[in-house]
């Protein structure tokens, strides 16, 4: 065990984690030059298109004699679970900064993530290469946030490879081994899983305790599921079989189940008869964004039910429940924890599970106050009660922290202010970088603000949130109506004194978006029982004159007329189909 290493990388987004992974692999020659190609451990297609990781990774590799085990993170702040989960599988962690844009928020609050469990960090620059790096400003900005001496600091260039090999040194020499247990009983941490259509569940594990060998009798502990270990293995970065994997190793344990349910990221396995306290598991995740997710077509609902749990097995940070929407039939309500995982959830079922989706308009939790003394949390527009039942509304009040450099504090600070932000303090990490510390209502933070953020900012802001607790607010729920008929999906909850505004918005949005009808369709916007925006879409007109070659124009005439009539009697039973792009659109007003 005194050769073993494990580690992940952590950092803010695009910093470099995964071309730093690749250098790793390339060094240590655990993958052939042959195989080799750029951030390979993103797996997904969809990772590798949008250039961001969103699932950890873990890998083996051996050099000089050691065994190190390291897990890729990703950096984006809707996937900070996954980097959460990756931090209780090692003993260390490597801090990796961008040399050109310094220290951002997503580096702080995964440094502050690693800290909790204790773990060795080890501080390197990266993108050293690039002509604007400005190497000593973030190495000072490192020291004052790690209180490090500025030679603890390493260098690299992930890209070139400069610097890769010290880093590896400082790995071996300062991430402590896995603490020896003497204990023969089987502890093994489940950090993540996947469903395999021939094998069943596979487990990622980390095992803590013990060792664990193909046939062992095993039972996850939490759901009491006993079962037979069938091949364990570690990741190269594909699965490679092994005899037995020991205490302080990472790898994965196919155990053949087909009921997904009982493999829970966090729980314990041990063998079947043993009696061993469980592992400290993950702390529960809380949603911020809740969606409905419902099909298309009513009957790819089992489908769909099927593609959550397995999706849910791979992604921990998913919360589900099944919802029946009068509009939209059988559906789940779903919890994400920002827009980006949401996005990406609903892409993955489009491409591995080839369903055709609904989205509902994203809200948030709000605790309701009744005035028969009830207290309820309302997720969807749905289950809001009628305004006289209602004596007061809570909504989720975030402490976020905006990173950026000084030069655009006025901007930031005037796009606050229009989203409700209330104010805190400044800290000055050094003359050029200022941390703005705000509280910020979580239904502001969603829509649009990360875009605006980065527009005022020309890109260099960043940021990072956390629930800090719920404050009274005046919310009601805005209905938009589509050819006279309620359309469920595109209703939401908005500020009071922001629902005329946010009306005319989504009118003008679906008034483009919306296909033209052989009818007048009325497109509008409603509180209660009052309309407070309106438009009109015009009619497609077929050229019902075409074929006269002449005669009395009385005959053009009847022919109009009897147009007419059709049309009126088609606008009071017609139906108007809302295309996906429509949802979409009205989620990003």
């Amino acid at each position: 065990m005194n050769n073993i290493r494990n580690f992940c990388i952590i950092a803010h987004i695009d910093h470099g984690k995964s071309t730093l992974a690749d250098r790793f692999l390339e060094l240590t020659n655990t993958v052939s030059q042959r195989e080799m190609k750029e951030q390979i451990l993103d797996q997904m297609d969809i990772e590798r298109e949008r250039g961001i990781t969103i699932k950890l990774q873990p890998v083996r590799m051996n050099w000089q004699g050691y065994e190190l085990n390291l897990i890729d993170t990703p950096g984006h702040v809707d996937f900070s679970y996954e980097v959460s989960r990756s931090l209780a599988a090692v003993e260390g962690a490597i801090l990796l900064v961008d040399a050109s844009q310094g220290i951002q928020a997503q580096t702080v609050a995964n440094l502050y993530l690693a800290l909790e469990q204790n773990l060795t960090i080890i501080p390197v620059i990266n993108k050293i290469d690039l002509p604007n790096a400005e190497i000593e400003k973030t190495r000072s900005e490192i020291c004052h946030l790690l209180s490090c001496e500025p030679n603890d600091i390493y260098s690299v260039s992930a890209k070139t490879g400069q610097g890769i090999q010290e880093v590896l040194e400082a790995l071996i020499k300062k991430i402590p081994p896995p603490p020896a247990k003497n204990d023969e009983l089987l502890q093994a941490l489940i950090f993540d899983s996947k469903f395999d259509e021939f094998r069943g569940v596979v487990a990622e594990v980390r095992i803590f305790n013990g060792k664990i060998k193909a046939g062992d009798k095993i039972r996850f502990i939490s759901t009491a599921k006993a079962m037979e270990a069938l091949e364990v293995g570690y990741f190269k970065p594909k699965l490679e079989k092994t005899t037995e994997l020991k205490s302080g190793e990472i790898g994965y344990i196919v155990t053949g189940l087909k009921e997904i349910k009982y493999c829970r990221v966090g729980d314990t396995i041990t063998f079947e008869k043993a009696n061993v306290t469980p592992l400290a598991g993950y702390r529960e995740v809380k949603s911020m964004v809740f969606a409905g997710l419902f099909c298309q077509e009513g009957n790819e609902y089992p489908r769909l039910r099927d593609a959550i749990e397995k999706l849910k097995l791979n992604d921990a940070a998913l919360m589900y429940e099944p919802e029946n929407s009068p509009a939209l039939g059988f559906g789940f309500r779903c919890g994400f924890l920002g827009l980006l995982h949401l996005e990406i959830v609903t892409e993955r079922l489009k491409r591995e599970y080839d369903l055709n989706l609904i989205v509902t308009v994203p809200s948030v939790a709000y605790q309701l106050k009744l005035k028969n003394g009830i207290n309820l949390t309302i997720r969807s527009p749905q289950e809001m009660p009628k305004p006289e039942e209602i004596s007061q509304i809570f909504e989720p009040i975030m402490l976020v922290d905006i990173f950026s450099p000084v030069a655009y504090l006025g901007g930031i600070m005037q796009l606050v202010s229009q989203k409700r932000g209330v104010y805190l303090n400044t800290e000055y990490l050094d003359e050029n970088i200022a941390v703005l510390h705000y509280h910020l209502p979580l239904t502001t933070l969603l829509l649009d603000f990360y875009d605006k953020l980065k527009s005022v900012s020309s890109g260099y802001a960043s940021l990072n949130y956390d629930l800090l607790n719920y404050q009274p607010t005046e919310i009601i729920r805005l209905d938009i109506l589509v050819a006279e008929e309620k359309i469920e999906a595109l209703s939401s909850l908005v500020y009071q004194d922001e629902a005329y505004q946010v009306g005319r918005k989504i009118i003008a949005t679906l008034k483009e978006i919306l296909p033209r009808q052989l009818f007048m369709v009325k497109i509008q916007a409603a509180i209660g029982g009052k309309i407070i925006a309106a438009e009109r879409l015009s009619a497609l007109r077929k050229d019902v004159t075409a074929k006269l070659y002449g005669g009395d124009y009385t005959r053009k005439r009847k022919l109009l007329e009897k147009q007419k009539k059709g049309k009126k009697k088609m606008m009071q039973t017609g139906k108007v189909g809302i295309p996906a792009q429509a949802f979409l659109a009205v989620l990003k007003r």
